[in-house]
């Protein structure tokens, strides 16, 4: 007749098979913790070091084989009751609040509420779902919850590459009461998010546009001969004004001194074609030089959409990459961001002959074409000395060229200089020499040309806009 073992023989019997009886006791807690999704912490391994100290300690006094056993035993208990001290998924719920549009390079504010519903004493640690083309601060946060409660966290992200992306979950690490286990819950928050071009210098542009401090944005006033016999509207006089325009009748009935605001009354066409090949994918300030020239085309298209005139843009490399026709209305700008902000500089030969011709053949009226691309070798320089040639007459061009930071890059100033840092000087000094000529030769077959920084051009592309606008070149 079977009879249950003494405690006698079921210690003896675990002296003689302890990795067997240790296998036996941590099946049900491994099964019930797979169950639950919760995970042992480190800690824990750390803290099953003592048995094993023990172990250690029974082979010099084997006297106190039943004390070490029981201590073992007492630690298991606290392991295993430890477990069920995890705050199940079902307690938490998890929404997210954030922007459905970004602008490439700037924090956008991104908020979590995590409500808890549980009664146990929660610590947890949270982590968002974002892509490595953004940068998180924080990368994770924590929070101790005493009982049933609600926290809200805060987010800075910052978009470092154009594009949609796609928020699937959010993820949730509810730490056990004395640190043995922890459980990773999943929680869906479906979120797409589209990072287009800088929106918020448009934002800022309309407001020193307001007051008339667009100077701080390096903005220069371009005076058109015979401006004064096309009025717009009446504002507020500022000191840059003349004194001939000020408008004493409605100074006079205002009480404050008030002038009139003239504009260009003919609408003009432009036409944007950014080099989306192998010359636009050097980087500047953490951006491509394509993504600088979105920048700046979407300012210039915001001020020449202001000013009644029609934008368009080609975006091309081996291969026609998007086309908007030039249109003059309030959602040009809307278009144009849709049809650009998933292009991407690619690592391929730019077909100049091809854009050129399908320009000519969707945009055939007169227009201001503005190129922008960067000048790398003859073979490309070739290709664009020609054809934006070829258009003068029929076409304004206009050659937007984006510099690389190391060919302007000055020498170390050392008392000893390396010769390795010599030869790389005289070699950019020889390829700006190149540069120059280059220009120099576009300025003779007609073309417009502007050098400048990526990061900087947007001021002098609109100023050079202005400047056509006043004398009248288009």
């Amino acid at each position: 007749m079977w009879t249950l073992p003494s405690l006698e023989e079921i210690l003896s019997r675990a002296a003689a098979a302890p990795m067997l009886f240790a296998a036996l006791f941590s099946i049900p807690l491994v099964i019930s913790a797979w169950w639950r999704k919760v995970y042992p912490r480190a800690q824990m391994y750390f803290t099953l070091l003592v048995p094993l100290l023990l172990a250690t300690i029974h082979l010099v006094w084997p006297q106190l084989l039943y004390l070490i056993l029981m201590l073992d035993v007492v630690l298991l208990m606290l392991v295993a009751g430890d477990l069920f001290t995890v705050v199940d998924r079902r307690h938490w719920t998890v929404k997210r609040t954030m922007v459905r549009v970004a602008s490439l390079a700037k924090p956008h504010h991104v908020q979590t509420e995590l409500d808890y519903r549980g009664t146990w004493p929660a610590y947890v640690t949270l982590t968002e779902d974002f892509p490595a083309q953004f940068r998180l601060e924080p990368s994770q946060q924590s929070h101790y919850f005493s009982g049933r409660s609600r926290a809200t966290f805060h987010w800075e992200v910052q978009p470092l590459q154009r594009g949609e992306y796609k928020l699937d979950y959010f993820y949730v690490s509810a730490r056990s009461l004395l640190g043995f286990w922890i459980g990773h819950y999943r929680y869906a928050c479906p979120a797409v998010i589209q990072v287009y071009p800088d929106l918020q210098q448009l934002t800022q542009y309309a407001i020193l546009a307001k007051t008339n401090r667009l100077s701080l944005l390096g903005f220069r006033k371009s005076r058109r001969a015979g401006q004064e016999n096309d009025f717009e509207r009446l504002r507020d006089f500022t000191r840059d004004d003349q004194f001939k325009f000020i408008d004493w009748r409605a100074t006079a009935r205002r009480s404050k001194l008030t002038v009139r605001d003239f504009q260009v009354t003919q609408s003009q066409r432009l036409l944007f074609l950014l080099d989306c090949g192998r010359m636009m994918t050097n980087q500047s300030q953490g951006l491509t030089m394509l993504d600088h020239a979105l920048n700046s085309m979407l300012m210039l298209s915001y001020v020449a959409l202001s000013r009644g005139d029609s934008v368009g843009l080609m975006c091309f490399s081996d291969t026609i990459e998007c086309f908007v026709p030039p249109r003059g209305d309030s959602g040009q700008i809307n278009r144009m961001l849709h049809a650009s902000y998933n292009v991407f500089p690619r690592m391929v030969e730019t077909r100049f002959d091809e854009a050129f011709q399908f320009m000519e053949t969707k945009n055939p009226r007169r227009s201001l074409v503005i190129l922008m691309t960067n000048l790398i070798d003859e073979v490309n320089a070739n290709q664009v000395t020609k054809y934006l040639g070829n258009l003068h007459g029929k076409h304004l061009p206009l050659a937007v060229f984006l510099r690389d930071h190391h060919l302007y890059a000055p020498i170390p100033d050392q008392p000893q200089h390396e010769p390795a840092d010599l030869y790389t000087a005289a070699a950019a000094a020889d390829i700006l020499t190149w540069r120059h000529q280059v220009l120099t030769g576009l300025t003779h077959r007609g073309a417009l040309v502007l050098d400048a920084f990526p990061e900087h051009v947007s001021a002098p592309l609109v100023n050079k806009y202005l400047e056509i606008k006043a004398r009248q070149m288009l």
